[in-house]
């Protein structure tokens, strides 16, 4: 499928897969999830392509999930096939490399999907939030395994827990980007990186991958979290994130009990 809002292109052997909503922050539709898996898909059955690199248009990387889309489906008013799981599987199953250049603030699966990622730059001013909890979810992508194992239980509870942001020089620092640098230089360093790694043997380079990713376990617990999520976007405690949200108020957690 196709979106707007996801522009993919090809510059020699990377697959570029560009967010390009700046006016809603990069927010992240159905729609765009179908055409970044679509993407994905594509790169993983050509053998042309041998890296594939995230990026932004505008100041925001992706404010994450569009919460009027998360709202709908606490509602109940949303049908037709959801294309997040099947984005967020094809992230954990790539074997190809994956570069991100996270030029401005990440939220949520902007967030969790540079845990799936095997090269990360961050500009040293962005901001890193995970805000599931205060949005009454759980967290996703298989990050409540992934992110405690990249920086420790106490650091990782304080993003997935305390929902309190994380600076690119710290994500850098931590261990989740390999660089944080000005905004302005993320994205050609990324692009550097991206093409080098198309110079590499292709087969040694696909193996050496796998052999550093466990993905069965990494599926399995983002089964789990996903059927806790399911159950979550739908509960009161999201009801009241999103109501909040919407109405532009502090949520009231303490009047659920």
């Amino acid at each position: 499928m196709s979106d707007e809002h996801i522009l993919v292109t090809r510059d020699g052997a990377v697959l570029e897969i560009r967010f390009n909503r700046p006016a809603k922050k990069n927010a992240i539709t159905n729609a765009m999830y179908g055409a970044m898996a679509d993407a994905l898909e594509s790169a993983a059955a050509d053998k042309a392509v041998r890296a594939i690199l995230f990026t932004a248009a505008g100041d925001f990387f992706t404010a994450g999930n569009d919460l009027m889309d998360f709202a709908a489906q606490n509602a109940g008013s949303v049908s037709g096939p959801r294309h997040v799981e099947r984005f967020l599987r094809r992230m954990i199953e790539a074997e190809k490399p994956v570069v991100a250049a996270v030029q401005g603030n990440a939220v949520g699966v902007g967030v969790t999907m540079l845990l799936q990622c095997d090269l990360v730059y961050v500009a040293e001013s962005a901001k890193l939030t995970t805000p599931f909890t205060d949005l009454g979810l759980v967290p996703e992508n298989a990050s409540s395994l992934t992110l405690p194992a990249r920086i420790g239980h106490a650091r990782a509870f304080a993003l997935l827990g305390l929902c309190e942001p994380l600076s690119g020089a710290d994500a850098a620092a931590f261990g989740i980007a390999n660089a944080a640098l000005p905004s302005a230089e993320v994205e050609t360093r990324a692009r550097s990186a991206a093409v080098a790694l198309t110079k590499k043997p292709a087969e040694s380079l696909r193996l050496t991958k796998n052999l550093m990713r466990n993905r069965a376990a990494l599926s399995e617990r983002m089964n789990e979290e996903g059927k806790l999520f399911g159950e979550r976007l739908k509960s009161a405690e999201a009801a009241e994130a999103f109501a909040a949200f919407l109405e532009r108020r502090p949520p009231d957690f303490a009047k659920l009990g």
